[in-house]
């Protein structure tokens, strides 16, 4: 099949935090747009700071090739929320100006912005600003409403997973209690599906309120049951009274305190975010890549692509921004852990 030639010219770029995934939504937007439509593809440097400062490059097929499986972004990310301001400099309140400014000069017909709910909070304001607007949702945390899955998401749980069936053999070994603390923000996507992956026994979210001294009796009632050791997943945006301490440590002092038993944390951090991304994740981020150069062609803008019951589909920017993706308390997942005598702290 020959290619579609409409002329087009279009910006893609990567903000907020690092993820598994983003060079293949890349490759996904940019070999769709340059194979299928003959657009001209326009990398843009760091975020929304590119913008701002006009850094960019032009990137051609052969700049795409080789990127699928890399981990981190070609164009490289900031966290630059042009929107936000304290009012005390004067340079913030043109950030806005100086994007629609310089999409305008480059010539741009639309810009794609990959991120999580931060960049598509900014990806929606710009849209009301007059810019044609194209989401993709990227986040390891899964917290991006209007999409059943982000990419990124599945690497993360990998990763976790592997991580947790590392610490069962050493809790085995020397009969101890081992807590393991993932990434998430205030979202538990991370730890309720690396903690069932790795058969956690206690699995500590930010949606369910947890009770220290349950979580103790419970420790102990497996001891009782000659079950000598435990792993516990604890999402890191869960309540604790302590703000200097990390969720992981808070608790290990805590449940030694409260059973006497010995206590190991460990933070997994951001290797949660690191390295390549796994197949689920490259396939995901490729099919959203493409999709976004579909909506482009068809000049369907202020829209992200998404994921619903396996389809990839698009909702309105509107609808997501200002928006987060919680695990729901009756979720069947945790339904179903419970079941299995999985405890939540409750």
């Amino acid at each position: 099949m020959g290619k579609i030639s409409n002329g087009q010219k279009i910006g893609i770029l990567t903000a907020g935090g690092d993820c598994p995934g983003l060079n293949a939504a890349i490759r996904g937007v940019g070999k769709t747009a340059i194979v299928k439509y003959d657009m001209r593809v326009i990398g843009i440097s760091d975020g929304y700071t590119g913008l701002i400062n006009k850094e960019y490059r032009e990137l051609t097929e052969k700049d795409l090739s080789g990127i699928l499986t890399m981990g981190g972004t070609i164009l490289g990310t900031s966290r630059e929320k042009p929107f936000k301001s304290d009012g005390k400099n004067k340079n913030d309140l043109r950030k806005p100006a100086l994007i629609k400014e310089h999409y305008e000069q480059m010539g741009l017909d639309c810009l794609v912005c990959i991120g999580g709910n931060g960049t598509l909070k900014t990806a929606h304001l710009l849209s009301q600003e007059g810019l044609n607007i194209i989401g993709i949702p990227k986040t390891i945390d899964n917290d991006v409403f209007g999409t059943d899955q982000s990419f990124g998401f599945d690497s993360a749980v990998n990763i976790a997973t592997e991580a947790i069936d590392r610490l069962h053999s050493t809790a085995n070994s020397h009969k101890r209690i081992m807590i393991i603390e993932v990434m998430g923000h205030n979202a538990g996507w991370i730890a309720l599906y690396s903690g069932i992956a790795g058969g956690g026994d206690v699995i500590l979210i930010p949606e369910l309120k947890y009770n220290e001294e349950k979580i103790a009796e419970y420790l102990m009632n497996r001891l009782r049951d000659n079950k000598p050791y435990s792993i516990i997943v604890v999402a890191e945006g869960i309540k604790i009274p302590v703000k200097e301490e990390s969720a992981a440590h808070y608790l290990s002092r805590r449940i030694s305190e409260l059973t006497g038993l010995e206590t190991r944390e460990t933070v997994l951090g951001y290797v949660q975010r690191g390295g390549s991304p796994s197949p689920m994740d490259r396939v995901l981020a490729t099919r959203y890549g493409s999709a976004a150069a579909d909506l482009i062609a068809k000049r369907e803008y202020g829209r992200m692509v998404a994921l619903r019951e396996n389809d990839i589909t698009s909702v309105p920017l509107a609808e997501v921004a200002g928006k987060i993706n919680l695990v729901n308390p009756e979720n069947g997942m945790v339904v179903k852990a419970k079941n299995m005598g999985t405890s939540f702290g409750e």
